[in-house]
């Protein structure tokens, strides 16, 4: 039932992300371009986003478990380090760059845009380098 529910949240994500026309990476970089042709429809479909997340959130903070009787998972570090924004920067600096993030790129992929196979497989070996840099760097910290 729980692969059912995410199955259709994904859907949903989705459908969302076509209708909005935020799968096109012209648009995102439109949206990026404050010295050209601006395109502000990005910050209206983020803006809808945050009043939904803020929503759901508070939410959450009424109940103990989710409709499907799942524990929530919520994240736990509530504080800006050095890792969050490092992270931040590359994220933001990928996005401006290919004018595409991990939602859009499954989108993308899904229909078969050359586009999107190349930015997931990019995806997956920058998500593979940070998992052996994290191994490599912890196995050096039990090391005495």
């Amino acid at each position: 039932m729980n692969a059912l529910f995410s199955f259709l949240a994904g859907l949903v994500f989705g459908v969302g992300l076509i209708v909005s026309g935020m799968s096109d990476p012209a648009k995102v970089l439109g949206f990026l371009d404050l010295a050209g042709k601006w395109d502000p429809s990005l910050a209206l479909v983020m803006g809808g986003a945050v009043v939904v997340g803020l929503a759901a959130f508070t939410l959450v903070k009424r109940r103990q478990t989710t409709w499907l009787d799942l524990p929530f998972l919520l994240p736990a570090v509530r504080h800006v380090d050095r890792r969050l924004v490092i992270g931040s920067a590359l994220f933001g600096v990928g996005w401006g760059l290919a004018g595409i993030c991990p939602g859009p790129g499954m989108v993308l992929v899904g229909a078969g845009m050359t586009k999107g196979l190349i930015f997931v497989a990019a995806m997956l070996a920058g998500m593979g380098v940070f998992e052996l840099l994290e191994r490599f760097t912890q196995s050096r910290a039990r090391k005495p």
